[in-house]
């Protein structure tokens, strides 16, 4: 099912002893649009402190109460690598919290081994290499972060990004909700990510690959009802893309 970030933003996270923290905020790669962690406020139990949680630690959620169990005790998570989550997350300390908590690596074989600092991988011809030590992902990113950005068609701005929709079963956004107030007085939109031309981190801008006058005659969107599969079909047919689902 397709959900608002907004509206997970907050939820309780239950260990398997009892309470850790609320949803702060979300942590997603920037190519693949895939949530990697959900990132946790302990509170009063660990003051001062955030967690990140893979999505793959997750049980059920109670998506009517706002609770998502995780397959974690409470000493596990007081004793998980502490990482500031306010800072890029380097690919070295994700791999020191996945070796901790026993997680595969999203990242693929090779790339989730905890190398020694400054170590270096060359591909043939000097084409790639790998720095794990205190480099940032630069495609790790936070919703919190995101929000705000100013959204740009071929043609011209249309609003901000005011909020995400995410499948909960793969954790992929699927939607950016952008806010057109000052264009459309009152309405929202939502804008593929496959549709994303560039995007702009130090200026805070999205580019996408539709007009203005596309975006204006798109079917309404009304943001206090679940996106279904009705709905993203009637919008994927008027703009004429393929749809992620097939």
């Amino acid at each position: 099912m397709l959900r608002s970030i907004k509206n997970l933003t907050g939820a309780t996270i239950g260990a398997l002893d009892g309470e850790i923290g609320k949803v702060h905020s979300f942590l997603f790669d920037s190519e693949s649009w895939v949530i990697r962690y959900l990132v946790v406020d302990t509170g009063k139990w660990l003051p001062g402190r955030k967690v990140l949680i893979a999505p793959t630690a997750l049980g059920k959620p109670d998506w009517q109460s706002r609770v998502f169990p995780v397959n974690l005790t409470k000493e596990q998570v007081r004793n998980s690598p502490d990482i500031d989550t306010d800072k890029p997350v380097s690919r070295q300390r994700e791999a020191e919290l996945h070796t901790y908590y026993d997680w595969a690596p999203y990242w693929g074989t090779g790339y989730g081994i905890a190398l020694p600092p400054g170590y270096r991988v060359e591909a043939d011809r000097g084409a790639m290499a790998l720095e794990t030590a205190e480099q940032g992902d630069p495609h790790l990113r936070s919703t919190r972060e995101v929000r705000g950005y100013r959204i740009h068609a071929t043609d011209g701005e249309i609003g901000h990004v005011d909020d995400f929709i995410v499948g909960d079963d793969e954790w992929v956004i699927r939607y950016l909700v952008v806010d057109t107030r000052n264009w459309l007085a009152g309405r929202s939109v939502l804008i593929s990510p496959e549709w994303v031309r560039d995007i702009g981190w130090e200026e805070r801008e999205v580019w996408v690959d539709v007009t203005r006058q596309r975006v204006e005659d798109s079917p309404p969107y009304n943001g206090t009802d679940p996106v279904n599969r009705e709905y993203e079909t009637q919008m994927y047919d008027y703009y004429g893309r393929p749809k992620y689902w097939k």
